[in-house]
C-alpha cells in the first residue's frame, strides 16, 4: 500500500514539532528573579546561544546518531505567539531550534533559558524527528492496510492512515520528552548553568497530567528525572 502525499505530509508536521512550553502562560506565575527584566533576558539569551551551542554540537558529534550537527538557533519574533520552544530540521536537514520572543521574555533566569535550548537540542541528538516520522509510517500503513483488507474504500483508508500515523507518533512521545529532559540536563551542566534552577519553569506551567497518548509527561516525572541526573553529574564529578 502507498501513503497518500497529504497523509505522509501531516505525519511529518506532526514530528518535526516537539513543543516543551505551554500554549499559553500561566494566570499566574512567581516574580522573576531580582533585576531579571524582558531587557536582560534578551541580553542573556545572547550569552546562553554562546555557551551552550559549542557543548551542544560537541556532544551531538560525540554521540554520532545523526548526519547534521551544525544547530542553528533562531528567534520567532512574530507578535503574539505564545511562549514556546522547539526543535525541527530545514529542508537541508540541518537542526533548527527556535525561540519565540514569548518564552526568551517569560524566563525567569539564564538556566532556564539554557535548560530549554539543552532540551530542545537533545530532541536531535537522539533522533527523535526520524524516529518518530518512522513509527508514524508504520502506524498508518498498518492501519490503512488493515482499512482497505476490510472492504474500506479510498476514504475510509486515508482516514484510517491519519489515525494510525497519529496514534503511533504518540505513543512514545512521552518517553522522548522524558529523554530530552535528561540529555538536556546533561548539556545544561556542561555548559556550566544549573539544570534544577532551569527546570523550575515545570512550577510554573500547567500540568499536563498522564494523558493516554498525551505528548507531554507529568511536571513532577520530568522534576524528578532532572534531579536524578543531576545526583548522577554531582557524584561522578566528586569521585573524579
Amino acid at each position: 500500500m502507498v501513503l497518500r502525499p497529504g497523509v505522509l505530509g501531516a505525519m511529518l508536521m506532526l514530528a518535526g514539532c516537539v513543543a516543551t512550553s505551554p500554549a499559553a502562560p500561566p494566570a499566574v506565575a512567581p516574580a522573576a528573579d531580582a533585576g531579571w527584566t524582558p531587557e536582560i533576558a534578551a541580553r542573556s539569551f545572547a550569552d546562553v546561544v554562546a555557551r551552550m551551542e559549542p557543548v551542544i554540537e560537541n556532544e551531538c558529534l560525540a554521540a554520532m546518531t545523526v548526519v547534521n550537527c551544525d544547530f542553528l538557533i533562531v528567534v520567532d519574533a512574530r507578535p503574539g505567539l505564545a511562549p514556546n520552544a522547539y526543535q525541527t530540521l530545514d529542508r537541508f536537514g540541518r537542526p533548527v531550534i527556535s525561540f519565540t520572543i514569548g518564552l526568551i521574555a517569560e524566563a525567569r533566569n539564564a538556566d532556564e533559558l539554557a535548560f530549554v535550548m539543552g532540551h530542545e537540542a537533545a530532541h536531535h541528538i537522539a533522533g527523535h524527528i526520524p524516529r518518530q516520522q518512522r513509527e508514524a509510517m508504520t502506524g498508518a500503513l498498518v492501519l490503512g492496510g488493515l482499512t482497505a483488507l476490510t472492504g474500506g474504500d479510498d476514504n475510509a483508508v486515508r482516514t484510517a492512515q491519519r489515525i494510525g500515523g497519529t496514534i503511533a507518533a504518540r505513543r512514545y512521545a512521552k518517553a522522548y520528552e522524558l529523554e530530552a529532559d535528561a540529555l538536556g540536563t546533561v548539556l545544561t551542566w556542561k555548559a556550566g548553568f544549573d539544570p534544577e534552577r532551569g527546570a523550575a519553569f515545570f512550577t510554573r506551567i500547567p500540568d499536563p497530567g498522564d494523558a493516554f497518548l498525551g505528548t507531554h509527561p507529568p511536571n513532577a516525572a520530568r522534576i524528578q528525572t532532572v534531579r536524578r541526573v543531576v545526583d548522577a553529574l554531582r557524584n561522578g564529578a566528586g569521585q573524579g
